[in-house]
């Protein structure tokens, strides 16, 4: 199996190429729990280059796989969208969302631009900033399930806060292309209206962003198996909460 792999005086970023999970599916006949795991960005356009110059996408290609197997083993039905990284339609992510309890966007996180830095690994100039880490989760007053959303959002927000990890609150900032209004400020919930795949969704939706990958000490535990898994586990707790509760 491929990988690929960034050294950068670490050894510590490893993701499989080909993953085993690509095609999670009906874990069982008769669960009414379906969840739509979306790969956020694409091969062609990967997203953010992460300060040690890792693409966005393969950060969440890796945490989607993690959650997919942590879902499975709960019986959930799960399915995984953009799993090759060739859908460039944000429409098209959503096409097949009608029914199902939630369609969920995983991404990693940057920062504007004026608070990025510079700095060189192996002679390789790199963007970077650690004035601001953590995770965040987006929804949509346009979707048509809000409060639903909502309810899945807040939850997965409390749980990954209760697992120890912190909502950031640089989208809040009062500065353009931040100034997110907050939905649950407690749990790190912001409205983001216009994202496609939240508003499109034909069920409720969340985007999470599960931490900043330009903050170096971040990047680092993100990409570290250990923290995947507890993300996933806590992405289930969540959805565990909300769907029950829903």
């Amino acid at each position: 199996m491929a990988v690929v792999t960034v050294l950068a005086g670490c050894g510590y970023l490893i993701f499989p190429v080909n993953m085993p999970w690509a095609h999670v599916d009906a874990a069982s006949e008769t669960s009414d729990r379906s969840v739509i795991l979306d790969i956020g960005h694409t091969l062609a356009h990967p997203g953010v280059m992460s300060a040690r110059g890792v693409p966005e996408f393969e950060f969440n290609r890796r945490l989607v796989g993690v959650t997919a197997g942590v879902l499975k083993g709960l019986s959930y039905q799960t399915s995984v969208v953009n799993d090759d990284g060739l859908i460039g339609q944000l429409s098209d992510r959503v096409r097949d969302t009608e029914g199902k309890s939630l369609f969920l966007s995983i991404h990693h996180d940057s920062v504007q631009e004026q608070y990025l830095s510079k700095w060189k690994i192996n002679g390789i100039s790199h963007a970077y900033s650690d004035r601001y880490k953590g995770y965040s989760v987006f929804i949509s007053h346009l979707n048509p399930f809000p409060a639903e959303s909502l309810r899945c959002a807040s939850a997965i927000g409390k749980a990954l806060r209760v697992s120890g990890f912190k909502p950031s609150r640089h989208h809040a900032e009062a500065i353009a292309g931040e100034n997110k209004a907050y939905a649950d400020e407690s749990n790190g919930v912001h409205y983001y209206d216009n994202l496609v795949v939240l508003k499109k969704a034909h069920c409720p939706a969340v985007l999470l962003e599960a931490g900043v990958i330009v903050n170096r000490g971040e990047e680092v535990k993100l990409g570290q198996t250990r923290t995947q898994q507890a993300i996933a586990r806590a992405i289930a707790e969540g959805l565990n909460s909300c769907l029950d509760d829903g």
